[in-house]
């Protein structure tokens, strides 16, 4: 299992907007083969930055699954419009749990 980290930046004005919109595109997500589960937090010091954790079974059921598939295309129209910049996503394999 490894873990998808996104670091969103979206408006304060538009974090309503944005939370609903992602509440459709979490769906879309969960549905893709290889998905283990997420988790979406904002920025209590910062809140215009959101944490997305997405778990997922592989790099490849992430980048060459889900990122080729109808699913993406959707979360794209749903979500990309609200970052700017653009965020940066980064892939992490667990080393240690308590």
């Amino acid at each position: 299992m490894i873990t998808e980290h996104a670091l969103l930046p979206v408006d304060p004005d538009r974090a309503d907007e944005f939370e609903a919109a992602f509440d459709e595109a979490r769906h879309v997500i969960a549905a893709s083969p290889g998905f283990g589960g997420l988790e979406l937090l904002r920025s209590i010091e910062s809140p215009d930055t959101y944490l997305l954790l997405v778990r997922w079974e592989s790099v490849e059921a992430h980048t060459g699954g889900f990122r080729g598939s109808s699913g993406h295309t959707r979360r794209k129209e749903l979500l990309h419009r609200f970052y700017d910049p653009f965020p940066t996503v980064e892939h992490f394999v667990p080393i240690t749990q308590a």
